[in-house]
């Protein structure tokens, strides 16, 4: 029988979520239990430290959280043993090279789409939008037709795997930089670039990769690893786990994937399994490649708008930090986008791996006869919450299900939203404040 002074709390996953949860409950006297479906801890925040000597992230992380508390957190759990960069960023646009924002830094490209792309803005500065039903309503609103069909829409349709006309604008924060008419004129007409990047200062650990912020944490939670979690009884408050493990809780608090968390509750009405269902994440094939020198990119990640080019951002791990590729060495990490919804995989990562190497050297990036000391591609199953006209209205179902069932949710795939690691953190951290409080 449970102590109702020091309730006993389960938490499922340990990766940014979970850390922030964790803490919060520990900071209340309380010693949660920790359980992960994977053999390797961190979920979307692991990083995988290769014999070979070199470290790659399960996708691009870095740290530039505005937030004290977390900022002072990661630099703590690293013992402040961590690399501090001013970002640089570029884009790929049909054999061009321009820095990030394109929208200002649109020198360069050829002259009749800047001057399109020029009298579009014009007509839409300053003006009263129309009504904006969808991402390419907001799109056209902001930048004109010809930059948010040939930039915007075209990135976020190999990102999201989904057209623009099928995305609300929910998720947008800071991530569009929104000029004025001055700065793209002066984008477009001066040599002098303009930095307006979301992010500009970072920080990552010099050793171990990501994770190494969560390592710390692993120690402290010694997370049950293997288990993952197949049924939920809400009344008997019981988790049962593939492996035929059974624990009780007095509270549970979740970063399991949405869809895959409500079809586990016992008793979840069809309405609400129905509608978990209609919540889209895409998948990704991270293409991991190390060779035998470090000048492959003066920018330290660059986004590819061709829709020809599989590749849709590359990331120089070795650029993060120097000490997770061998002496010597370069490595360049790719992402390409799938989803269940919109872009189905037929699960050959190898002919992946082979695309994304020829995109590469047809960018430019690898040289023909390139030197590959290591190359893979690594599936991961859940990537980025995909905001199609579906979400809002299955969330409106999902999560007062999972309130009434007593089930906290928090992180990227709990509150379903597109938020950034420190983010994740305080999300798991506020959830289970909410819970104690």
């Amino acid at each position: 029988m449970s102590n109702p002074s020091k309730p006993n709390i389960v938490i499922l996953g340990s990766g940014m979520a979970a850390w922030g949860a964790y803490d919060r409950v520990t900071e209340a006297g309380l010693t949660p239990t920790v359980y992960d479906a994977r053999e390797v801890p961190g979920g979307h925040t692991a990083s995988y430290r290769l014999d070979n000597g070199f470290v790659f992230d399960d996708g691009p992380h870095i740290s530039f959280s505005a937030i004290d508390q977390v900022k002072n957190l990661f630099a703590e759990s690293v013992d402040q043993e961590y690399v501090a960069f001013t970002a640089y960023v570029d884009n790929y646009y049909e054999g061009h090279w321009v820095e990030h924002p394109a929208v200002v830094n649109l020198k360069g490209l050829p002259e009749p789409l800047v001057n399109k792309v020029l009298d579009d803005f014009r007509a839409v500065h300053g003006q009263e939008p129309g009504p904006i039903n969808n991402y390419l309503d907001w799109l056209v609103a902001t930048y004109g037709r010809t930059y948010a069909e040939k930039f915007p829409a075209v990135y976020g349709k190999k990102y999201h795997t989904c057209e623009a006309v099928d995305m609300n604008t929910d998720w947008l924060g800071p991530r569009l930089y929104q000029p004025d008419l001055d700065e793209v004129v002066a984008g477009a007409t001066s040599d002098t670039s303009a930095d307006a990047h979301y992010i500009k200062e970072f920080r990552y650990p010099k050793k171990g990769g990501f994770q190494s912020y969560l390592d710390k944490f692993f120690e402290r939670a010694n997370p049950n690893l293997g288990h993952e979690a197949t049924s939920i009884d809400p009344k008997a408050k019981t988790v049962t786990f593939g492996n035929g493990t059974v624990v009780e809780y007095d509270e549970l608090i979740s970063s399991v994937p949405l869809p895959l968390l409500v079809p586990m509750v016992e008793g979840a009405p069809a309405d609400v399994i129905e509608a978990s269902k209609k919540l889209s994440c895409s998948q990704c094939v991270l293409v991991n490649i190390g060779v035998d020198r470090e000048d492959l990119s003066p920018a330290h990640w660059r986004y590819i708008y061709d829709l020809d080019l599989d590749a849709v951002r590359l990331s120089f791990p070795h650029m993060f930090s120097p000490e997770v590729v061998p002496p010597g060495h370069g490595a360049v990490q790719v992402e390409v986008y799938f989803s269940d919804k919109y872009r189905p995989f037929d699960g050959n990562t190898d002919a992946v791996v082979q695309t994304v190497i020829g995109n590469l050297k047809h960018m430019g990036v690898l040289r023909e006869d390139e030197n590959i000391v290591f190359s893979e591609g690594r599936w991961v199953p859940w990537a980025n919450v995909i905001f199609d006209l579906d979400t809002n209205p299955a969330l409106a179902k999902v999560h007062p299900f999972l309130d009434e069932a007593g089930i906290t949710y928090c992180g990227r795939y709990g509150d379903w939203a597109y938020i950034w690691t420190d983010e994740s953190y305080m999300s798991g951290h506020n959830a289970a404040t909410k819970l104690l409080g």
